[in-house]
């Protein structure tokens, strides 16, 4: 089964499934797919999850699209859901859980979106993929492309992680390394796909990547026996991650899977927070818009170390925004340096190796637990978007030094004496 339609988050204009467009014609706003779901609702459990499928196309029926012959062969999700109990006890929490998409193939969330993307642009006939980033979806989508022989064109900015940039390379992908930020970057990439018909896969312009990271919601009810969550923690850049698992909880509620909705948190770092400055504002307010239309996401000089949820200008910022005010949940800053204490803590303390953006998430419910803004008892899932490999310079800051003793055994016994 696939989409029935597109509907903007801004205007709430409806389009055909059969619009070409990635953006509302109207107002110019980000789409979202729509589904047939009160068909859905009719029989979930004959068509929903495919029995025995080890990836995100085990959802098929809300995935857009009825060619998975032509999706890439690499296993993409169903990434492990862990108790991390000992993490949690740390902050008086009893049911933390971590959702480590840091084991996708190219060691990002990404994949999630990627994989959807490359399945429609197969489909509808392209002949390259392009896309910009800072890192870890232009690795994503070059990883994926390989998969499958399909060209690939990614532009990153200039100071992009000597980690990213290489697995660019590795898998073949031109790599267009520009001189500015990300948003320069997502400039340029729109204009040369224009101009030469490529296929754009960028975040918050294209809706069939939100496609993708919606499943991880999907899994994550899987995982807790079709029970949603109280929370779910989100590391925030652009807000198509946020947005997309706000629409997979959404979707499940929509056709029975799940009998509640989860508050849904944005987390941010204190150098790089557009949108969380902008549910304050609106939540300052006192009342939820009656316009979406209305509502502008004012952009920010981000700094940030973490450079995948590093944005000036939050391509799907509207959509986010609305995923947090309209689950509830709450908007957290966290400094840089409680990003990168994180990365230790989680290694240590439930064996999981995140990315300074990955991080991001366990240092905003740490904070979030010190200020009493959650429950000891919720359930609460963390979203590791990202493996620590990603970013070795920034863990290798708080990680320590190795001892270095002569080579002999009596060196050794000294040291592990002295404690």
């Amino acid at each position: 089964m696939s989409f029935s339609g597109f509907k903007c988050f801004a205007c709430a204009r409806e389009q055909p499934a059969d619009y070409a467009g990635f953006v509302c014609p109207a107002c110019g706003g980000n789409l979202e797919l729509l589904y047939p779901y009160d068909e859905l609702k009719k029989g979930p459990s004959a068509l929903f999850p495919v029995v025995g499928r080890p990836d995100i196309f085990r959802y098929a029926a809300l995935l857009p699209s009825t060619r998975l012959d032509l999706a890439a062969p690499l296993r993409i999700g169903m990434t492990p859901l862990y108790h991390a109990k000992r993490l949690g006890a740390s902050v008086g929490l009893d049911h933390v859980y971590l959702k480590d998409d840091g084991l996708n193939p190219s060691a990002s969330f990404k994949d999630r979106a990627g994989a959807v993307a490359l399945l429609r642009a197969r489909e509808t006939g392209a002949s390259v993929i392009a896309g910009a980033s800072t890192g870890n979806a232009g690795s994503s989508m070059a990883c994926l492309a390989a998969s499958v022989g399909m060209p690939c064109v990614i532009f990153v900015p200039e100071k992009a992680p000597a980690a990213k940039i290489a697995q660019l390379l590795v898998f073949g992908a031109k790599v267009i390394a520009v001189r500015g930020a990300y948003d320069d970057a997502f400039d340029l990439c729109m204009k040369i796909s224009t101009e030469r018909g490529w296929f754009n896969r960028n975040t918050g312009f294209n809706p069939f990547t939100r496609e993708g990271k919606k499943t991880c919601s999907f899994e994550i009810c899987e995982q807790l026996a079709w029970q949603a969550p109280d929370r779910v923690v989100v590391a925030t850049g652009d807000g198509n991650i946020i947005s997309g698992i706000w629409k997979g909880m959404r979707e499940l509620h929509a056709i029975g899977r799940i009998d509640r909705l989860p508050k849904i948190d944005c987390a941010q770092s204190e150098a790089s927070a557009a949108i969380c400055k902008a549910v304050r504002q609106l939540r300052a307010g006192g009342r939820l818009p009656s316009d979406w239309n209305a509502v502008t996401i004012a952009p920010v000089s981000a700094t940030t170390l973490a450079d995948s949820i590093s944005v000036d200008i939050p391509r799907d910022g509207l959509a986010a925004v609305r995923a947090v005010i309209e689950s509830g949940g709450n908007a957290v800053t966290v400094s840089d340096e409680k990003i990168l204490a994180a990365i230790p803590e989680l290694a240590r303390q439930a064996g999981v190796f995140a990315e300074p953006a990955a991080a991001c998430a366990w240092a905003a419910l740490r904070k979030m637990a010190e200020e009493k803004l959650v429950r000891p008892g919720e359930r609460i899932v963390c979203l590791i978007t990202g493996n620590g490999l990603k970013d070795i310079t920034s863990a290798r800051r708080v990680a320590g030094e190795p001892f270095t003793v002569d080579n002999n055994i009596d060196a050794v016994r000294r040291l592990m004496d002295e404690g």
